[in-house]
């Protein structure tokens, strides 16, 4: 018997463009917008590629999704995990969200156009005010 059990999934950067997502994942639920309060969006890598770390007073928009198994071993490949990104985890209402954190923090870089474009349409989606400044 297959397991069903289901994930909580925090979205930022580009999978913030629901339109996007939804049609790559298409057993991902959206379930709601949210603020990760002490984190702030920055890109990084050769990639130039978003990623979160930990900054006080600062927040990263994004979306709560309710995806499978099959859903997280997709993104797993797209997010390139365990390589590029590792899996990290808070608690919203008592139970855990995943979401991904780059592995290795070297410095950050503008962000590479593309995903510019495809998280400012996110953005726009989610009625998220856009505030990056690049």
């Amino acid at each position: 018997m297959k397991n069903t059990e289901k994930i909580l999934y925090f979205a930022y950067g580009t999978n913030l463009n629901k339109k996007i997502f939804l049609k790559k994942y298409k057993n991902a639920k959206y379930l709601c917008k949210y603020i990760l309060k002490d984190f702030e969006l920055v890109f990084r890598s050769i990639y130039r590629v978003p990623d979160i770390q930990r900054k006080r007073n600062s927040n990263v928009k994004g979306i709560i999704y309710e995806i499978d198994e099959d859903t997280e071993k997709k993104l797993d490949i797209y997010e390139d995990y365990p390589k590029l990104y590792i899996k990290k985890f808070f608690y919203k209402n008592s139970k855990s969200v995943m979401y991904y954190f780059m592995k290795r923090k070297t410095h950050t870089v503008k962000p590479g156009k593309y995903y510019l474009e495809v998280m400012k349409n996110g953005y726009r989606q989610n009625k998220f005010k856009f505030n990056l400044k690049y």
